[in-house]
């Protein structure tokens, strides 16, 4: 299968990466050694740092959408002010056991799985668990990356997929599928660090994530496949995140966890790059 993203080479606190037929070098604050090959670094076509707030370099070198397939799926990329793109490659690896969980599920149970998918973003884990044949609900709180991860079902095939596309605060969202008896099969979350909500509403990860376990717990249905748990949160463990879904979800058959990794390919010598935690409640 051909894949458009590839990590080439990383250190220095940046990472040199390749989308398409693009080469990026964007910060990673984890990469704390020493880049490879970093003379090819200079032959890459735009840069961006915050080393003195968000600065891009040859930017005008980037058009202004292109499109990507990574993982078996097709993604709109755009370079934002803030250094994204429009996808978190690092999420490959979940992306791949979405479609295959979900897959086997709709086999086995003879009917879509549904899936609800919370500060979903331009949509990876939302188009994953599509293509694997599940009924889907995408919210996010900005109205734009609903937009975007709605281009992106377009890209793939899946904008007749039954999918509901929802621009709203996440726990709102949750209290009000509750009161109508609306569950989950499974559920997936990335939430942010610090964010706001549709309508202003703060999130503050170490304060407010254990009311979003709470709830999730609350929306899913009473033969659930699993919870998915992902964060870019530095400092919060994967141990962390297995006991706050072990806790939760005690009918769980087992919670298993671990980094999420931008991976070279093996023969070029260049390391694998944390960039965050994942955690899943699998039943």
């Amino acid at each position: 299968m051909t894949d458009d993203y590839e990590l080439i080479d990383s250190g220095d606190g940046r990472k040199f990466e390749r989308f398409g037929k693009f080469t990026l070098v964007r910060p990673c604050s984890q990469a704390l050694w020493r880049p490879k090959d970093e003379p090819a670094w200079g032959r890459a076509t735009a840069t961006f740092d915050r080393e003195e707030g968000n600065r891009w370099h040859g930017r005008g070198a980037l058009p202004k959408e292109w499109t990507i397939t990574t993982a078996g799926i097709k993604f709109k990329l755009s370079g934002t002010d803030f250094g994204h793109l429009g996808i978190f490659p690092e999420q490959r690896t979940q992306w791949k056991w979405i479609r295959e969980t979900v897959t086997a599920a709709k086999e086995t149970r003879g009917t879509r799985p549904r899936v609800l998918n919370l500060f979903a973003y331009s949509g990876g884990s939302t188009l994953a668990a599509a293509l694997g044949g599940a009924e889907a609900c995408h919210l996010d709180a900005a109205k734009g990356m609903v937009q975007w991860a709605r281009d992106n079902a377009a890209l793939n095939g899946l904008a007749d997929h039954p999918i509901r596309w929802i621009a709203d605060d996440a726990h709102k969202f949750l209290r009000r599928e509750i009161r109508r008896e609306r569950r989950y099969d499974a559920v997936i979350f990335d939430p942010p660090t610090f964010g706001r909500g549709a309508n202003g509403e703060m999130y503050k990860i170490e304060v407010s994530l254990r009311e979003t376990i709470s709830l999730v717990r609350d929306v899913l249905s009473d033969d659930p496949l699993f919870v998915l748990f992902s964060s870019h949160t530095p400092g919060l463990s994967c141990q962390v995140a297995e006991n706050i879904l072990g806790q939760a979800f005690p009918r769980a058959q087992r919670v298993e966890s671990g980094e999420m990794l931008l991976e070279p390919a093996a023969a070029s010598g260049a390391f694998a790059c944390p960039s965050g935690i994942y955690c899943r409640a699998v039943f």
